[in-house]
């Protein structure tokens, strides 16, 4: 499930905003610096440079600085975990490089970087701070994939038939150099303008062409909005920030890296896969009366999967069903096996497929470990005992890592909400009820973007509900609603 992502516009007066954040980092223990010998170990990594790591003794780094990579992030990313180019095959179809941070060149097992990666599990994202799996000498210089340098990467090189297909995918450590760092939206004008290099060109193609293999497959492409908070004349209001599709395009790469991934390993006997259960009936018809609720029409022949794709992100009341639906996509995990031993059930519903997490070792520890499995598995080599080692800790101490990341971001959600209602007590909202518990309740309102509760279940689920805002707590971060 993508994870929600916060930004603000030019504000004036930040400064109670971030203490508010500060004081949230605090209560849930989130680390805003690193021990001392972690520091210092990661600056000589990165003055020393990259190397190959146990077990991979003699493996041949070759060079493809002649792929003209780009990568697309957010504006203003520094750790940059991917980088994308690709061609036309000349039988038809694409062949598509994508080369990952070799995060495992920098990263000894059992070192202190390491050990304390492990604690971490994951980078931990606020507003206004980044809470990196790493240190910047690696996570933003060494390791990172900034432009016009040369850098050690685990490079994939994924063919795909005409309708996307994947025909064969390998892996292999070279040497590449970025040519060009680009944010979402200079990446989507100018392939709509047609300035485009004919490398990025092809991402629209090849990622059009993936979506199609994913909606005939019934995956659910659930892409949550940015939230964006604003201020004007002393006033914040949180919104849904508009999505442009170069970011869906970008994320198939990602995708299908990840399905060749997983079945790399699942024919090698050995890895660590991301799953997710099928939603349960009662979970989609919320989800449906959510829907109805918000006059979004949902055809009684058309599939959950097939709702969520086609709603509009740039469009408030189908945004807020979009962060709705998300109810529909719990119980991710990961599963580790070895052996031979493929779990009875491998699959991500949402994806459709097996996958695999490996395209953000920068974000992710468990990446790490994934890719040395699929480096080795490709090169018909024994796997290193490192990674194997690693492998049954790797589902637990995600687990935890991700709680930490929903946490963080339930608590700056429901900070920066009550921000924005404040002032507004006495005003009534347009909701839709989209759940009901013992006691409470919960509420959607499309514009501000808010969720919130109200006392009591003799609601219909579903049903339009005008509420009257009755008070705001920003030290427990509560807003509290009445029927109006």
């Amino acid at each position: 499930m993508p994870a929600r992502r916060f930004h603000w516009n030019s504000l004036d007066s930040t400064n109670e905003l971030i203490a508010g954040f500060e004081k949230i980092r605090e209560e849930l223990d989130v680390p805003e610096d690193f021990p001392t010998e972690v520091r210092k170990q990661s600056v000589r990594m990165a003055e020393r440079g990259p190397q190959l790591p146990p077990g991979a003794g003699g493996m041949k780094v070759v060079d493809r600085r002649d792929i003209p990579f780009v990568a697309i992030d957010p504006p203003g990313s520094r750790d940059l975990d991917q980088a994308f180019a690709a061609e036309v095959r000349a039988d038809g179809g694409w062949r598509v490089f994508y080369a990952i941070s070799d995060v495992a060149a920098f990263v000894s097992p059992g070192s202190a970087i390491d050990d304390e990666a492990r604690k971490r599990g994951v980078t931990l994202y606020s507003p206004d701070l980044r809470s990196s799996l790493h240190p910047e000498a690696l996570n933003e210089a060494a390791a990172s994939l900034l432009a016009d340098v040369d850098r050690q990467v685990l490079l994939w090189t994924i063919d795909l038939d005409a309708t996307g297909a994947i025909d064969h995918a390998n892996v292999e450590r070279a040497t590449i150099t970025n040519r060009r760092t680009m944010n979402y939206r200079e990446a989507q004008d100018e392939i709509d303008n047609g300035t485009a290099t004919p490398s990025l060109a092809l991402l629209k193609m090849i990622g059009e062409a993936r979506q199609e293999l994913e909606r005939q497959r019934g995956a659910v492409s659930l892409q949550l909005p940015a939230q964006e908070i604003t201020e004007r004349d002393g006033r914040f209001n949180l919104h849904f920030d508009e999505e442009v599709p170069v970011e869906r395009w970008n994320a198939q790469i990602s995708l299908l890296t990840g399905i060749a991934a997983a079945q790399i390993m699942i024919k090698g006997g050995v890895g660590l896969l991301r799953t997710l259960p099928t939603p349960d009936d009662f979970t989609i018809e919320e989800i449906r009366q959510t829907s109805l609720g918000l006059g979004i029409d949902w055809p009684s022949d058309m599939s959950y999967a097939d709702r969520v794709r086609t709603l509009d992100p740039a469009r408030p009341k189908e945004a807020a069903l979009l962060s709705r639906s998300a109810r529909g996509l719990r119980g991710a995990g990961y599963v580790a096996f070895f052996n031979g031993d493929v779990p009875e059930h491998p699959e991500h519903s949402a994806i459709a497929s097996v996958y695999a997490h490996v395209t953000a070792p920068l974000r992710r520890v468990a990446d790490r470990f994934a890719n040395e499995i699929v480096l080795a598995l490709c090169a018909e080599r024994d796997v290193p005992e490192w990674a194997i080692e690693a492998l049954p800790s790797m589902p637990a101490i995600m687990g935890r890592s991700k709680q930490n990341d929903r946490n963080l971001e339930r608590a700056m959600t429901d900070y920066m909400e009550a921000i924005c209602m404040r002032g507004r007590e006495g005003e009534t909202f347009e909701s839709v009820v989209t759940a009901k518990g013992r006691e409470w309740s919960t509420l959607m309102i499309a514009e501000p973007a808010v969720i919130a509760g109200i006392k009591g279940t003799d609601y219909e689920l579903g049903a339009r509900l005008d509420v009257k805002l009755t008070d705001v707590n920003l030290e427990r971060r509560r807003i509290t609603f009445e029927a109006a």
